[in-house]
């Protein structure tokens, strides 16, 4: 195989023995590669598919046993017997619907944050989407470019990888012509071109890279919560049942009908059937909230996970600050002309075809001479910290010069760092002009560079960065800013911004090796700089080793490692392709005052599916002490379907529906389980032990025909009470309304008993008044027992 980068008889590996040449495909080409399908179809999804959706809401464990209770009930009782049927229908139909939509604001964020290679063909260069890539096209890298397919190097101008995503190893890959460049890394410095010889399915590093790099799934502990709970309840429900059905259809003499029906009411209210469906409609409508904002969560249970984090690492540039930059002085050194530095500066800035902010700023403010040309050019690294080239000047003189930090290109100790100092202390970002001897590729260059001017650039501080700050100082989040500027600018603008800390900038340089040790001096600093790109990977696992939850805000190349590591990634949207792809979160309008917006979602979603959750559990678990009860002294269980389908829609259904969506500043906490249960447990146990001494009582009292019709409207009346008083509880602190929800569900419970036509079709009827009355002493009782209860056990297990 044959290369010479630049020119127009470059063989490659296409697998079509096709050339590479420096303008690219044609459109007949492209068009025939097309018809043949060398096409990049590999489909990259930020949400899941129409079917996965329906699929994952109709065909679940708990739909499959009301789908068979629902079949019985309706060919052996009336209709208001399968209500819960309908319901389930219902609910399933809103939770597919809200899934769909979000799925809809997803797709259309991705479409809008989606990276756009840039291909060449017909000599001109193109932006096309991933998908429309086709085997031998010609795509140009910059720096922060994703590699999206597998290719071959046709042209290098100093091109640097970051393979590390793939491979593990640190150190960026300097590429030539010929070399092999894998999909799934980035690009670092420099910059390229690269011919397509692997697309679509036949790439098999493209999928390795694809899974590595997009879909790093975000731990959730409401996630797994849910399932532990799940998984117990069946553990739970399947015994019961089977002793209830066993009780119900054998040792009773009654109808055959009538024992079918009160056995299916007892198996139903076991069934947290609303619990998952919530927990679902509650992200994705977080997920469409957060989209009116710009704001694409690749990831849902990111906004879980942004809600319990304890610290965010902040990049500053392009994160506190805007992109931009502007030049605002330069000061000269050891007697330099200035005109001839600002032809320098010139050349400097033309001789860069991936200009970062530092030097588009200085290329607006000095234009390039036309005269001098670059022979030679060393690309900016953030691990380096500076860049370079060789000039030839106009008069036939040859020069070589480097751009980067001052403390990095001088010696401690040299007069000009003074200056760089003071200027640093205003906030101000300052530069170095240094004329080298030696090959620029030289580590040792350095050593033999004589100053010759300091650039200055002022940074433009983003309006809303101040109040984001603020906002998690309240919520008693940290802040650490990692940048890799000098750390006295950066403490400067994070000062004026009003970071606690922003006084005592470390430089990262002397932070120590130890992981440890690595991580007490982050705990104890706000300002870090000059921080490598494996630093900050580094910060990041020291920090998440002492018990931290981390989240890493980015968008240069040089934050790619570090929020791939994060608990939570977030990158702006005008961020390198390398960062969107690894990020859980991107903000597609830059506004890094949306960080609180998704924050806020998470602590909703959490702190409501735990209300929700806990409502759930409750009917859970007095329905299995119920039946259990029922069992035990061989009595006809105390239900109808019907019943228990009125007490869940008005103390479950409808309030946890507002509940779920209602805001909630609580800041997130750990052991979601625990905390459910803890308070589940005693208010199930309570409001069974309520239910049945009403129920047995009821037994006593009432004798003759329609007995059991009275007992059964007695022992709902008393459980419907408790599981009010239950709602009342989870309901605080109280709004005004949440009091008009509370008594909303009370009065429509009076409703059915005071109609005539509604006490019918619920079969609910009060005889006399000795008997309801006893019912209502008794959850009056149970009501005491369930705010003692919630106190006790708050103070017995705490959260």
């Amino acid at each position: 195989m044959t290369q010479r980068a630049g020119t127009d008889d470059v063989t490659t590996e296409t697998g079509q023995g096709g050339a590479a040449r420096a303008g690219g495909l044609s459109a007949a080409e492209v068009a025939v590669r097309v018809a043949r399908g060398e096409v990049n179809d590999v489909p990259v999804r930020s949400s899941r598919s129409t079917a996965d959706i329906v699929r994952g809401n109709v065909l679940t464990r708990f739909n499959a046993i009301i789908g068979v209770l629902w079949a019985i009930m309706l060919a052996v009782a009336p209709i208001q017997d399968s209500l819960f049927g309908f319901v389930i229908v219902a609910n399933t139909g809103i939770g597919i619907l809200q899934e769909l939509r979000a799925k809809k604001t997803l797709d259309g964020l991705a479409v809008i944050g989606e990276a756009k290679p840039t291909v060449r063909r017909d000599g001109t260069p193109t932006e096309v989407s991933t998908s429309e890539i086709v085997l031998g096209d010609l795509i140009e890298l910059g720096p922060g470019d994703k590699v999206v397919v597998d290719g071959r190097v046709v042209e290098a101008d100093g091109l640097e990888v970051d393979e590390s995503l793939l491979t593990g190893e640190a150190d960026p890959v300097l590429k030539q012509p010929g070399d092999t460049v894998m999909s799934g890394s980035f690009v670092v410095a420099g910059g390229g071109a690269f011919t397509a010889t692997k697309v679509g399915r036949e790439a098999y590093a493209a999928q390795l890279a694809e899974e590595a790099s997009r879909f790093t799934l975000v731990h959730s502990e409401l996630r797994s919560g849910i399932s532990t709970i799940l998984k117990y309840v069946t553990w739970m429900m399947v015994p019961t049942a089977t002793a209830l059905v066993i009780s119900q259809l054998v040792v009773k003499e009654t109808g055959f009908k009538n024992s079918v029906a009160r056995t299916v009411g007892g198996i139903v209210p076991m069934i947290p059937e609303g619990l998952v469906l919530l927990t679902s409609v509650a992200f994705a409508i977080g997920v469409i909230r957060l989209g009116r904002k710009q704001c694409l969560v690749q990831e849902l249970p990111a906004i879980e996970g942004l809600a319990r984090v304890d610290t965010v690492c902040l990049d500053k540039t392009g994160t506190l600050t805007e992109g931009g930059m502007d030049v605002t002085g330069l000061r000269l050194l050891n007697g330099a002309d200035e005109a001839y530095v600002c032809k320098v500066l010139g050349a400097l800035g033309d001789a860069d075809p991936h200009p970062n902010a530092s030097l588009r700023a200085i290329i607006d403010a000095y234009p390039d001479s036309e005269d001098w040309r670059c022979t030679e050019a060393l690309p900016f690294s953030s691990a380096r910290k500076y860049s370079g080239a060789a000039l030839s000047e106009g008069d036939g003189q040859t020069s070589t010069w480097l751009l980067g930090a001052p403390d990095v290109l001088l010696p401690a100790g040299d007069p000009a760092l003074g200056e760089t100092d003071a200027l640093n202390k205003q906030g101000l970002r300052v530069l170095l002009l240094a004329r080298a001897s030696g090959e620029l590729d030289d580590p040792a260059v350095v050593g033999k560079a004589r100053a010759a001017a300091l650039v200055v650039l002022e940074q433009r501080l983003r309006p809303d960065a101040g109040a984001t700050l603020a906002y998690f100082a309240d919520q008693n989040v940290d802040a650490k800013v990692i940048s890799g500027d000098n750390a006295v600018s950066v403490g400067a603008v994070a000062g004026k911004l009003g970071l606690p800390g922003a006084d005592r900038a470390v430089d990262a340089r002397r932070l120590p090796e130890d992981r440890d040790a690595m991580g007490r001096a982050i705990e104890d600093g706000a300002v870090f700089g000059r921080v490598t790109p494996q630093q900050k990977r580094d910060m990041v696992g020291a920090l998440q080793s002492r018990g931290h939850t981390v989240a890493m805000t980015g968008d240069g190349v040089n934050d790619v490692l570090a929020l791939k590591d994060a608990d939570i990634g977030v990158s702006m949207g005008s961020g390198s392709e390398a960062t969107r792809a690894v990020a859980q979160i991107v903000l597609l309008d830059n506004s890094f005052a949306t960080l609180p917006s998704v924050v806020a979602e998470g602590r909703r979603v959490i702190g409501n599916i735990t209300r929700v959750a806990t409502l759930f559990l409750t009917k859970t678990v007095y329905s299995v002490l119920l039946a259990v009860l029922v069992v035990v002294f061989q009595l006809e269980y105390p239900f109808l379907p019907r019943h228990l389908t009125l007490l869940s829609t008005l103390t479950i259904g409808v309030p946890a529906f507002f509940l779920a969506l209602a805001p909630n500043k609580e800041r997130a906490r750990p052991h979601f389980v625990r905390r459910v249960m803890r308070y589940a447990i005693p208010a199930g146990l309570i409001a069974a032990a309520a239910t049945f001494t009403t129920y047995t009582l009821a037994g006593s009292h009432y004798s003759g025909p329609g007995a059991l019709d009275a007992e059964t409207s007695a022992a709902t009346l008393t459980l419907f009470l408790v599981s009010l008083w239950v709602l009342a509880i989870i309901a605080r602190p109280y709004t005004w309304w949440r009091i008009a929800l509370v008594a909303a569900m009370g009065a429509a419970f009076l409703l059915v008993l005071a109609v005539p036509w509604l006490q019918d079709f619920f079969a609910l009827k009060l005889v006399g008044t000795t008997m309801p009355w006893a019912a209502v002493g008794i959850a009056a009782a149970a009501a005491g027992m369930l705010e003692f209860a919630w106190r006790w056990v708050g103070r017995r297990f705490p959260a």
